[in-house]
């Protein structure tokens, strides 16, 4: 749960800025700046271009943060005469100004000799952000590693045609997180790019197991000695990983797929499908040490890998249809576990920022800023704050907004 304890009366702000702060804020004005000046020296001066001010930078902020809630495809609606018009928040900031912010807007202006990283523009963002994370909640023992739903809005796919699709250029990165499996608190974000040179570009990595490896544990750096349940999909399982992580105190389960998951030292027989007819929760078990292999079968052959959890430990898989399967108690976890995570996708993910650049700097950006919304949501929910005020999803974000334009007061009542 939450580290620190927040006031009664925290507002939408309070919480964003546990992840953001306002130094944070202040270097995006200062960076903003810097590259709006260099910019002008080698292309020419912008007459209509005045130094941005962080009241500017947070009502830039609130603007984009904006499109989360009502789902319009542009930014630039809020000014329209159309459906997704807002003149409430409309008068705050001109669209001529918010264009000229938009077009020098950056965290990093300028790459320093000694970098390489392609993401060196939003790194010391991403590492703030990690910082804030880790200070400001304390997960539980299981969690998740998995690819959040980041996918464009299903009612804009829904409702464009094929050409606007095709023009939509695809996302140059994947991103992955590590979720407290409990809460839904995301604790830690990595970010793989697309266009990395060599063999880890992220076309190797749908095809390399070992490169899957490589994101679990960067997710799990700092999970070492806690004594954490992880939870991973059939791309990420695999006997070495799992050696690798109980030998710094993190144990697994995980779903095994003999097509996507990487199944060097597995034995053959526990991989194939026996020949003769199984009932439903019928299920049989190989062990080494610590680790079970368990297949079993619910229309269907399942298997998994653990070392968080004895094979056998009976647990149950309820179906509203067929009522209670036998099953052990593995696989009841993880199935309780990663429901929780689709749950969380399905409430959570359409809340993602709708704005689209096409920088990939800036798609990343966006989404950290909309995880850390979500995150500062459910920190509110785990608050006193929540039960005085009890405010939605929704309307958590248009209280975040109004805070960040300037229209609420945030200080506290006295």
């Amino acid at each position: 749960g939450p580290t620190r304890k927040m006031p009664l009366t925290a507002s939408a702000m309070d919480f964003f800025q546990l992840f953001v702060p306002d130094n944070i804020l202040k270097n995006m004005v200062v960076q903003t700046n810097m590259y709006a000046k260099k910019y002008q020296e080698r292309f020419g001066s912008d007459d209509a271009w005045i130094d941005v001010t962080l009241t500017e930078m947070k009502a830039f902020l609130g603007y984009v943060i904006s499109t989360s809630i009502h789902h319009c495809e542009s930014v630039l609606s809020i000014w329209s005469s159309g459906f997704y018009s807002n003149k409430s928040i409309a008068l705050i900031m001109t669209q001529s100004r918010f264009e000229k912010i938009l077009k020098y807007f950056h965290i990093v202006a300028f790459r320093s000799s000694q970098t390489t990283h392609g993401l060196y523009k939003i790194q010391p963002f991403l590492d703030s952000l990690q910082n804030g994370f880790d200070s400001a909640f304390r997960p539980s023992q299981t969690q998740v590693l998995h690819e959040p739903l980041i996918d464009e809005d299903p009612i804009f796919i829904a409702t464009c045609t094929e050409r606007e699709l095709r023009k939509r250029k695809k996302r140059k990165f994947s991103l992955w997180v590590r979720q407290c499996s409990s809460t839904g608190f995301i604790c830690q974000i990595y970010v793989h790019l697309k266009e990395g040179s060599g063999a880890d570009g992220l076309d190797a990595l749908k095809n390399k197991p070992q490169l899957h490896s490589m994101v679990a544990k960067s997710l799990c750096q700092n999970a070492s000695g806690k004594n954490y349940i992880i939870f991973t999909g059939p791309s990420i399982t695999s006997l070495n990983l799992f050696e690798e992580f109980e030998k710094q105190e993190i144990y697994c389960c995980g779903l095994l797929s003999a097509r996507k998951s990487d199944c060097t030292g597995l034995p053959p027989t526990m991989l194939n499908n026996p020949e003769t007819p199984q009932s439903r929760g019928q299920y049989r078990i190989k062990m080494k040490g610590n680790m079970s292999l368990i297949c079993w079968y619910n229309k269907g052959h399942f298997r998994f890998l653990t070392n968080a959890y004895s094979p056998v430990q009976q647990g149950v898989i309820i179906k509203r249809k067929s009522g209670e399967i036998p099953c052990p108690l593995a696989v009841e976890a993880f199935a309780a576990h990663l429901s929780y995570i689709c749950k969380y996708d399905d409430k959570y993910s359409k809340y993602f920022i709708s704005h689209k650049p096409n920088k990939t700097w800036q798609q990343v950006f966006w989404f950290a800023i909309s995880i850390a919304i979500n995150n500062a949501y459910i920190l509110y929910k785990m608050s006193e704050a929540y039960h005085v005020t009890r405010y939605s999803r929704a309307q958590f974000g248009e209280r975040l907004v109004k805070e960040l334009l300037g229209l609420e007061d945030t200080s506290p009542s006295h």
